[in-house]
């Protein structure tokens, strides 16, 4: 869970906070969690909720946060410059999309799972994680081929 919450988060240093606070939420809904219920499914989707709900409050600070980090020598290290263009692209897709793409092409999620844990039909998933890939491609530079 800890995985998916920092692959989704618009703040990154806050994706810690983010994922502890699911765990509270969990742990104070666990009687809720009814029989038969996938665990992990349950979890997960609580996690993408936490993480919608923190999103819709960090917008100015993730603009100022690119701004700042905008301004920033590069670093030499090619392996880190492409971690930046790689979070760079996912900022760029929506909520949606960078969820799906972090769950299946990221996590290894299937995408019933994942359907289930963003509370999504499954072609509506498919149809994000399609477009997202387009999109990173074409920011990446990059084909799956």
């Amino acid at each position: 869970m800890r995985r998916f919450v920092r692959r989704i988060c618009p703040v990154p240093s806050e994706a810690d906070d983010i994922a502890q606070e699911a765990l509270l939420t969990a742990w104070s809904r666990l009687r809720g969690l009814r029989d038969g219920a996938s665990f992990k499914s349950w979890l997960m989707s609580i996690a993408w909720n936490t993480v919608r709900t923190a999103s819709r409050s960090a917008v100015r600070r993730r603009q100022r946060d690119n701004s700042w980090q905008s301004e920033q020598d590069e670093a030499s290290d090619p392996q880190h410059e492409r971690h930046i263009a790689l979070q760079q692209a996912l900022a760029e897709l929506s909520e949606e999309q960078r969820a799906a793409v972090a769950l299946c092409l990221g996590g290894g999620w299937s995408h019933p799972e994942a359907a289930q844990i963003l509370s999504m039909p499954l072609g509506t998933l498919k149809s994000h994680i399609s477009r997202g890939r387009a999109r990173l491609e074409a920011v990446l530079g990059a084909s799956h081929d």
